[in-house]
């Protein structure tokens, strides 16, 4: 007797229909229930590599729009935004020739490389075997942790440019981290620095919105500038701005946040909570600096009020500029609000 084969369509029928599936995956009276189908479709956000367009995208689209035309599903198309992610990439090195060099034959001097007693190239290209210039994320986790590779690759720019492996900008990432362990492990202060809290709103309003572009580089970047701020203004911070911050950087350096927020006297997940909002008005530019420029060369710089007027910006130009403008006559003051004034003397 012969048994009938049931099992006779191929795996990307699957890869098709997959995230309608996912909507519901327990119901086993159904691919998925209407209802829910209804909730979550269509997909927000799809990333994948740029090759997905005319493989798995192309097929995918297609059975959905079969499948709308059938009735069974709510929308006409399956992913409302696409976004192809970038590659991470690595140094490589070749000769006068053009001929590729393995990186194990590869010496530095000074920062240049040689083959040799010969000057290479260096340039970015894939990963490769024959090139030894692959980069193995166990290798990195082992000696940085994991919360330092991702955030780093995160950092590394924007989430569609491909950019190189460069362990010194790793070593930055991981000092980042260590300085931002400190401002915790010293303790938390009941004096709140006004720098500080402004900056924290800085960011949060900053990651907040870089977030929704998937600006996460700028997001880091960001953060970075906070710790530096609340470096500058003595090492410690408040509680509060502890919560904030750890609660900033947990979808970046999730094992850190979590173990900041427990510093912070939490025994939950931070994951849970909600996220931090950011106060406008503490945004607001007190005071702005500003370049004196005489004749349109820059001479000195004042600090004044953001909402000062033309007439105080003169007056505090021409006050500060006053050893440049000795046995000269002010003609003209211009006043570019915000970026700086130059007196036209003569």
């Amino acid at each position: 007797m012969w048994r009938r084969e049931t099992n006779s369509m191929p795996q990307w029928a699957g890869s098709c229909w997959y995230f309608l599936r996912f909507c519901d995956p327990t119901n086993n009276q159904a691919a998925w229930d209407e209802s829910i189908e209804k909730y979550w479709m269509p997909v927000d956000l799809y990333v994948g590599g740029a090759e997905h367009a005319v493989l798995h995208l192309l097929y995918a689209r297609f059975w959905h729009k079969v499948l709308f035309d059938c009735g069974l599903v709510s929308s006409k198309e399956p992913f409302q935004k696409l976004v192809n992610q970038g590659m991470v990439q690595s140094f490589a090195y070749k000769d006068g020739r053009g001929a590729m060099v393995s990186i194990d034959k590869v010496e530095e001097r000074n920062g240049d490389f040689f083959l040799g007693e010969e000057k290479l190239e260096r340039i970015v290209a894939k990963m490769s075997k024959s090139l030894r210039n692959v980069i193995s994320p166990d290798d990195v986790i082992a000696e940085y942790g994991a919360d330092t590779t991702r955030l780093y690759e995160a950092f590394m720019g924007p989430v569609i440019a491909s950019a190189p492996w460069n362990p010194r900008d790793l070593s930055g990432v991981h000092r980042f981290l260590q300085r931002a362990w400190r401002l915790f492990d010293g303790g938390f202060t009941d004096t709140e620095d006004a720098e500080t809290e402004r900056a924290i709103h800085a960011s949060i309003k900053k990651v907040s919105r870089d977030l929704e572009k998937m600006a996460n580089n700028t997001a880091i970047a960001s953060l970075m500038e906070f710790v530096n701020t609340a470096t500058k203004g003595g090492g410690s911070i408040t509680r509060s701005q502890a919560e904030r911050f750890a609660l900033l950087l947990e979808p970046f350096a999730p094992h850190m946040a979590e173990e900041m927020w427990s510093m912070c006297g939490h025994p939950q997940t931070c994951a849970r909570e909600a996220w931090p909002e950011w106060d406008e008005s503490l945004l607001a530019v007190e005071t702005v600096e500003l370049p004196i420029q005489v004749n349109g060369k820059l001479r000195t710089r004042i600090s004044i009020a953001a909402n000062a007027t033309e007439e105080a910006i003169e007056a505090a130009a021409v006050e500060a500029a006053a050893e440049h403008l000795e046995g000269k006559s002010v003609r003209k003051v211009i006043v570019v609000p915000g970026r700086m004034v130059n007196l036209v003397v003569g």
